[in-house]
């Protein structure tokens, strides 16, 4: 036997579900416990009470003078009886176990009651009782078999089963009702919605944000009343915040401007979030924001919600109909004709059923429920399709807040906040204070300025080779505000910080001349930007997209060195490109690394003023070069890795080019190299990195080159003509399949830096050592033998590498390099460890003279 708690438990819920249990729900959960009530309460009566007690109904000689009427009383033909209440009360009916008898104590003589007629009338006589009754020559065990026979065969069989079908209906509602929070793939999207709005409601981030809004009207009705004289010293009117216009909008220390077409005023803080309350706030951001990912692709908790309400609809009509009907089939008197006249001796029994009554009157409390409970379900159907469940619309919660941007959500995430709004509608609008990416920006930028204080910014300052105090930050979701107040700093590098704003306490940072902006789309205010307009010299963007780019950026007017590193080839996509230079009139230094297949035009526009044009393709060849003409001003001139297989015509245009440098492209053959005599300036020609197999005699006419770049290609003999250029200070030309080095060497008397390493040398020419002005001298990765004692000749030498050669020892005559030290020497320690002790200590004497390659 089970308990009406076991019963109960399968409408049991988690407590934290009951939000999404609207009134009609909870109203219908109580009336399947009040059924549940009535079904066991029915079962219970049925099994320890019900029972059928039958007598037969006799065949005698008086029966046949009786003649039945329509209301069971007996009629006689000549003389009518009746009993007395007394007699009838004599009547008891006595139960031994299961099998009820009869026991007449004192029996009605109505049926053997004769009256004497007379022809004049006479009065009948009173009746006389005859103590013994009537015999039905039926034993004990006769009577509990009849009885249970017509318990089968004359009870209809709904007031047999009435309890169980009850039980059994309850049951399904209650499942029906409850199944979207046990089926599987619906209660793990309610579990965690339930556990994300109690964490959501409960969050001290959202008392703040809600309190602020508060504090934010309480401060306009103010300002509504007391005039516009009253308003506070910060007042800034919003517009866009990427624009550098005087409607920038504005964001101070204190405090956070909302509105977007009203005076902005300060609002202090309320309250004071703690770091590990920000923690948990930013958490329930991301939370909130992966999970209306999830939940909004689908309408499956929607679409059960409405299936379940269907089928207890559909199960309420199909009660009603076939429980109405067995109403009046409920009765307390039943003819019972068995069909045991050979066991028995009778035919037809007469039976009473004593839970009739009571029946009757439990099933049409059953029928009164059960048509309440259907009601609710049309009202629930109807609430259903009345209004379109599937989009929730955060209205009322952006009119009355300051969060206007909090968005409209749609499908099962809809219908969630729907069934809330039922239960209390503040858990939705505290709940929307996380779909608000204000909110969320709100709560970074408190966490933020509480974790970076100005002491920990001090501790992240550097100095960089240039000797200049930087500050690099690196994926915050803000600028702390901390940074403005280092006034002394340099240099600013903001790298990954989407949501970076610069303020107008920018100010203060007078010694601030350089920018870095690395995927960081950062917007400014209006007075921010008049100082970077005014004080920034330098400036270096990284980007992925060349919309990253802050269009302020365009407008720095005296901006010297402007870096570009991005995606900028609009071959794809015609709206992709830069936006025009021309505000940038004092800019020197352009240096562009990309994927470009031509010059973009807008560089054109700075081309009177620029002097140092850098481009670094990622592999793309770049095509279209004749927009260089244009650049007559253009000192010195990089275009590297653009697969280029010659020099470009357009290069020999630039009348002022006094460095060229074509770094990791593809020439193989370089003959174009006369044209380079217009060229009256060129003093540096860089030709590295590519497939050069040879240098053409025509380089003579290069008369005023002094730095020549050749390493890392295919040359195997260097030609006289070489040596021919008297101004040469430095050749580079390493890693090649050079095996000999040419006595006309000697001819370059100002050559101060050889490289000749990586290459198949094996002899050094005793002319090298007449190039008395060598400071630097890369000899390594030969097959160099032995140095000759001549090097001793080279007085001004500083840098001296020979590892990787052939060498047994060093020569004494090192010790004679005057400006040679140990940290320039580069070589094996054996031959180190090998060389005179008096070398060693020369050698290893510290010096002030700085050391310096020529690379």
């Amino acid at each position: 036997m089970f308990t009406l708690a076991e019963v109960a438990s399968l409408s049991d819920i988690q407590p934290t579900y009951r939000i999404l249990k609207p009134w009609w729900d909870v109203f219908m959960d109580y009336l399947a416990v009040v059924m549940l009530m009535v079904a066991i309460f029915a079962g219970t009566m049925q099994l320890t009470k019900d029972q059928v007690v039958c007598l037969p109904v006799l065949q005698s000689t008086v029966n046949s003078k009786v003649q039945p009427d329509t209301s069971g009383k007996a009629d006689f033909t000549t003389v009518e009886t009746t009993t007395t209440g007394q007699e009838e009360a004599s009547m008891r009916t006595v139960s031994f176990g299961s099998a009820p008898t009869v026991t007449p104590d004192i029996l009605s003589r109505a049926t053997s009651s004769q009256y004497q007629p007379t022809e004049s009338g006479p009065e009948p006589k009173k009746e006389q009782k005859d103590s013994s009754g009537r015999k039905t020559n039926l034993d004990f065990q006769q009577y509990v078999f009849i009885n249970q026979m017509c318990y089968h065969l004359a009870l209809p069989w709904y007031s047999k089963y009435f309890p169980y079908l009850v039980l059994i209906h309850t049951i399904i509602l209650i499942v029906s009702s409850n199944f979207w929070f046990k089926y599987p793939k619906t209660c793990s999207k309610i579990e965690h919605f339930v556990s994300i709005l109690g964490k959501c409601f409960e969050s001290p981030w959202t008392t703040k944000a809600l309190s602020e809004t508060a504090c934010e009207d309480s401060e306009e009705n103010k300002q509504r009343l007391t005039g516009a004289q009253s308003l506070p010293k910060y007042v800034s009117t919003s517009s866009d915040e990427g624009s550098p216009s005087a409607s920038t909008p504005m964001i101070t220390k204190s405090g956070f401007k909302f509105s977007a077409d009203k005076p902005m005023i300060e609002i202090p803080s309320v309250t004071i979030l703690d770091k590990k309350d920000g923690e948990q706030a930013k958490a329930l951001f991301e939370k909130v924001r992966k999970f209306r990912a999830h939940v909004e692709d689908s309408d499956l908790i929607y679409k059960l919600y409405v299936g379940q309400t269907v089928i207890k609809t559909v199960k309420f009509i199909f009660i009603l109909c076939y429980t109405a009907n067995f109403v009046n089939t409920i009765s307390f008197e039943h003819i019972c004709n068995p069909k045991v006249e050979h066991l028995i001796g009778y035919t037809q029994f007469e039976c009473t059923h004593n839970m009739a009554y009571m029946l009757k009157k439990l099933l049409i409390s059953y029928i009164s429920l059960i048509c309440v409970y259907g009601f609710i379900c049309l009202y629930t159907l109807f609430w259903l399709f009345r209004i379109p469940l599937k989009e929730y619309s955060f209205e009322k919660v952006r009119e009355e807040s300051s969060f206007s941007d909090i968005p409209d959500v749609k499908n099962d995430f809809a219908f969630l906040l729907h069934m809330v709004d039922q239960y209390d509608q503040l858990y939705s609008k505290r709940f929307g204070v996380f779909l608000s990416e204000v909110s969320e920006n709100k709560l970074r930028g408190i966490s933020l300025n509480h974790e970076w204080t100005y002491e920990k910014l001090r501790q992240h300052v550097s100095r960089n080779a240039q000797d200049k105090q930087e500050l690099h930050l690196f994926m915050l979701s803000g600028v702390p505000d901390a940074v403005f107040d280092l006034t002394d700093l340099d240099v600013l590098k903001l790298e990954l910080i989407p949501e970076a704003k610069i303020t107008a306490k920018i100010s203060q940072m007078t010694n601030l001349q350089e920018l870095h902006l690395y995927h960081c789309p950062a917007k400014v205010e209006q007075t921010a930007f008049s100082f970077l307009r005014d004080h920034l010299r330098c400036l270096h963007v990284k980007f992925t997209d060349v919309a990253e780019i802050p269009a302020w950026v365009y407008l720095l007017k005296t901006l010297r060195e402007l870096y570009l590193i991005g995606n900028l080839n609009s071959e794809n996509n015609k709206m992709i490109g830069l936006e025009s230079l021309r505000e940038l009139r004092h800019l020197k230094i352009l240096h562009v690394k990309s994927n470009l297949t031509k010059i973009p035009p807008n560089i054109t526009d700075v081309a009177p003023h620029l002097t140092k044009l850098v481009i670094h393709n990622d592999g793309t060849k770049l095509v279209v070069l004749n927009s260089l003409k244009k650049m007559t001003n253009v000192a010195e001139l990089e275009l590297q890795n653009c697969e280029l297989e010659r020099i470009p015509h357009a290069i020999f245009s630039l009348s002022n080019l006094q460095e060229l440098d074509l770094k990791s492209n593809s020439i193989r053959t370089i003959e174009e190299i006369i044209s380079f005599q217009h060229l009256k300036r060129l003093t540096c020609l860089k030709l590295w990195h590519n497939k050069i197999v040879s240098i053409p005699s025509t380089i003579t006419h290069i008369k005023n080159l002094e730095s020549l770049y050749l390493s890392n290609n295919k040359l195997e003999t260097l030609p006289a003509a070489v040596f021919s250029l008297q101004k040469l200070r430095c050749l580079d030309v390493s890693y090649n399949s050079i095996a000999v080095i040419p006595v006309e060497i000697g001819l370059l008397q100002n050559l101060q830096h050889f490289h000749i390493t990586g290459n198949k040398v094996d002899v050094l020419p005793k002319q090298l050592f007449k190039c008395v002005k060598l400071r630097t001298l890369s000899l390594g990765q030969n097959c160099i033998t032995s140095i000759p004692d001549k090097v001793s000749q080279l007085l001004q030498l500083t840098y001296l590498e020979l590892k990787g050669n052939c060498l047994d020892r060093l020569p004494a005559t090192l010790g004679q390099c005057q400006l040679l030290r140990k940290s320039g020497l580069i070589v094996e320690d054996h031959l180190f460890d090998a060389l005179p002790s008096e070398v060693k200590e020369v050698l290893n004497q510290d010096t002030s003279i700085p050391f310096a390659n020529g690379i």
